[in-house]
């Protein structure tokens, strides 16, 4: 692979000493940030939110770690009804509230936001997956149907490759270094993206948010935890889910797409072949997701 370069030239690359004119130049970055809201919890943290579509059925969407409203929104872009997007605490302008947090704090978080937005369906992402499966540890009946994508904790802690990298990502932010923190967010991009204008435009739009809003530094403490204690206890749950997991990815291990959906009794799993599946089967995903969320 080349040498990454940061910042991006002005017309947005590659560079001469790019991958060439015959680089992929397909797909496209996360979706603009429109204007939020900051809404007050039960349990006393501020939570950022977007809502957008309208009527039923009313699906929230949770981010992965050091993600936001911006990369998850295109998982909903053909899902009906309305849509709740918000920021995890630590994440964006969400409070960061002090001591140490959990899986317990982020499920908080989440069913804060769909009992307030009368959520009756939910799809997280990597951290977010890891906490939807807390809530329905907790409560089983809660949502009617769910979609889990690229799940990277169960009630086993996740890889050291995680832990490292959000521990270079912390300390580039802490340090506002630009070029340290898209070294650490490009790993997102499959290498082929990276020296194209799309691959350019994300990292440009991720670097800008995560320099602008931070992470929380108490956000380091999550990689050496497990999202529940025992999956057997998933065996309550009543909703269809769809699980949804790649070959090939470090940080979401497919083992842990598939013990997920064999706890899980009315699940059905779907494995991609190679990592950046946002980037590299963006169509077949939202229709995927839109097709099981839609459906009943």
């Amino acid at each position: 692979m080349r040498d990454f370069r940061w910042p991006p030239p002005p017309d947005g690359g590659p560079r001469t000493y790019g991958p060439g004119p015959s680089a992929p130049r397909t797909g496209r970055p996360a979706l603009p940030e429109p204007a939020t809201e900051l809404i007050a919890t039960p349990h006393g943290v501020r939570l950022e939110r977007l809502v957008t579509g309208d009527g039923d059925p009313v699906t929230v969407f949770a981010h992965g770690l050091a993600s936001g409203i911006a990369t998850t929104r295109p998982l909903g872009s053909a899902v009906a009804g309305r849509k709740v997007f918000f920021q995890f605490r630590g994440h964006g302008r969400s409070d960061a509230p002090a001591g140490r947090w959990s899986y317990a704090d982020l499920a908080r978080d989440l069913r804060a936001i769909a009992d307030l937005s009368q959520a009756t369906r939910a799809l997280g992402v990597s951290l977010g997956a890891g906490a939807l499966s807390r809530t329905l540890w907790e409560s089983p009946e809660r949502f009617e149907r769910v979609v889990f994508f690229l799940p990277a904790v169960l009630d086993q802690p996740r890889p050291p490759a995680s832990r490292d990298r959000l521990a270079e990502l912390l300390a580039a932010i802490a340090a506002g270094d630009g070029t340290a923190v898209a070294e650490a967010v490009s790993v997102e991009l499959p290498p082929a993206i990276r020296d194209t204008p799309v691959g350019w435009a994300f990292l440009r739009q991720r670097v800008d948010q995560l320099l602008r809003d931070g992470l929380a530094p108490a956000l380091a403490a999550l990689p050496e935890q497990t999202a529940i204690r025992d999956s057997s206890a998933l065996a309550a749950v009543t909703a269809p889910a769809l699980v949804i997991g790649c070959l090939g990815d470090d940080l979401h291990p497919v083992a842990v797409a598939e013990r997920l959906a064999a706890a899980l009794p009315k699940a059905t799993l779907h494995v991609y072949d190679r990592p950046g599946v946002l980037w590299n089967h963006r169509v077949d995903l939202r229709d995927r997701i839109a097709g099981f969320l839609n459906d009943g």
